[in-house]
């Protein structure tokens, strides 16, 4: 009898068993080929994520398997989504990365899959193990693609890095889920809220909510958690750095949205404080440390911090319509993050080949108007300049703080925001004003069709807002 209801208990993971048969695959078949089967492998890779996409569409929703520690909801259904999404863009980075920076290795797509169904666990965990599990398998196929351009002092170094303090964050999340089993006797989220609600929270379990937010911290590089964001943004390969950005980042806010939600919400008080402290110091350090770079892809580690920030202002309303704020706003940084890294991958140069110093886009409204066009659209969204979507997603999650009465953090976040612009602008006037240098390259296809979307996207959001929105709603809907 138990036989009969194990396999149909899988059908809500399938789109993760999509995943992991495909990568499986993939690698038996890379390792008895040559390198000019990689173009194929990373084909392949993109058509398996398109089919999870499909499968995570169709899936119905309000299902669960091993006995709850996984949930299929409208929450996972779009956060999963928006991780596919994240995770196809890069691999079709690489592709035309690969062409002339000697990246062919047919690794990189499949650890690409295996980190993306670490994520998709991540996003569905409803239980302590689920998390560490799905933290831990998307954390070590990132430590091996940061490093995976073994000839590159930057990379290996990055990898190190980023291993390390990932190993601490890791360690640090283990001790905080120790002591709340110790204290609550589970570690089922529906367990952790029930003690919770029923015996308030004790010193024993606010010390464990505290480390467990501080290794997801570690995750989205949430300040004073963010110090390898810079280093391993600046010596990963770029459509590393572009996954990185991305994908990852969904998945760990997404966790961070359904623990403090579902696990920890009887003790709001007590994990507010510390969102709006990550929050706050967040939006600060992105504002300000980005402004003396140099080097655009530590800029854009900053940036990205600095994002996480305002993401986190909505999640500290601690209500429905802050998670609303937070997947709308986790949805455009997505993926004007994206197409701003296809513009920093199309900066080669015949003698040179990759150049990363923003002074290396002097003029390019001259040489390469409709790039420098694309670029300065996803700059100003960015920045939240209106009336692009960049300052919707900000609106949505300002708005949150302020009907939460959470009105000193909105004032930090819009000060910080106007801060932010500046270091944004200074790329635009360096590419609309300076004088031209050599041309780039010509761009390839797959980063045109990427900065193609992201732009339109940018500017014609209206088009779809209707549906994102209501699908942002349903997605936070289900977790209350």
């Amino acid at each position: 009898m138990t036989d009969l209801h194990v396999f149909p208990n899988l059908v809500p993971l399938l789109p993760e068993l999509i995943l992991a048969v495909v990568a499986i695959i993939l690698l038996i078949t890379g390792a008895f080929t040559d390198d000019d089967a990689v173009p194929t492998i990373n084909l392949l890779a993109i058509f398996a994520i398109l089919g999870s996409i499909v499968a995570v569409c169709t899936l119905r929703g309000g299902s669960s398997t091993f006995d709850g520690a996984f949930q299929f909801d409208n929450f996972a259904r779009y956060l999963k989504v928006l991780a596919l999404i994240g995770a196809a863009v890069a691999i079709m980075m690489s592709s035309s990365y690969a062409r002339f920076q000697q990246f062919t290795r047919f690794e990189y797509p499949v650890l690409i899959l295996l980190s993306t169904i670490g994520m998709m666990l991540m996003i569905s965990a409803s239980d302590m193990i689920a998390v560490y599990l799905g933290l831990e398998l998307q954390s070590l196929a990132i430590y091996v693609v940061v490093s995976i351009n073994r000839d590159s002092v930057r990379s290996t170094e990055a990898g190190l890095k980023y291993f390390v303090l990932g190993a601490l964050s890791s360690g640090m999340l283990l001790y905080g889920i120790s002591l709340i089993y110790g204290f609550t006797g589970g570690t089922s989220f529906e367990t952790i809220s029930g003690v919770i609600a029923a015996d308030g929270a004790g010193l024993g379990i606010l010390f464990g909510v505290v480390f467990v937010l501080a290794g997801i911290a570690f995750k989205v590089s949430a300040v004073p958690f963010h110090m390898w964001t810079p280093d391993v943004y600046e010596g990963a390969p770029s459509p590393v750095t572009a996954f990185l950005a991305a994908a990852p980042k969904v998945a760990a806010m997404a966790l961070f949205v359904r623990l403090v939600m579902d696990a920890f919400a009887p003790a709001f008080i007590a994990w507010q404080q510390i969102v709006i402290f990550l929050s706050v110091m967040s939006m600060i350090l992105g504002a300000f440390a980005a402004i003396g770079q140099t080097n655009i892809k530590r800029l854009m580690a900053y940036s990205s911090i600095g994002h996480i920030g305002y993401a986190l202002v909505g999640l500290a309303a601690g209500t429905e319509q802050g998670v609303i704020g937070v997947v709308l706003y986790m949805t455009i940084y997505v993926i004007t993050t994206l197409g701003a890294f296809a513009c920093i991958i199309a900066m080669r140069r015949a003698d040179e080949g990759m150049v990363e110093e923003i002074s290396d886009l002097s003029g390019l409204a001259k040489t390469h108007p409709w790039m420098a066009a694309a670029f300065t659209l996803l700059l100003f969204s960015l920045a939240g300049i209106p009336p692009l979507v960049g300052f919707f997603g900000k609106f949505y999650v300002f708005l949150a703080a302020v009907e939460a009465d959470l009105i000193p953090l909105a004032i930090i976040g819009v000060l910080s925001s106007a801060v932010s612009a500046f270091y944004y602008l200074r790329i635009i006037k360096v590419m609309v004003f300076d004088e031209p240098r050599d041309r780039f390259e010509p761009m390839a296809g797959e980063l045109r069709l990427i900065l193609a979307v992201s732009g339109a996207f940018s500017l014609l959001f209206f088009l779809v807002w209707t549906p994102i929105l209501s699908a942002a709603t349903a997605a936070a809907q289900s977790l209350f």
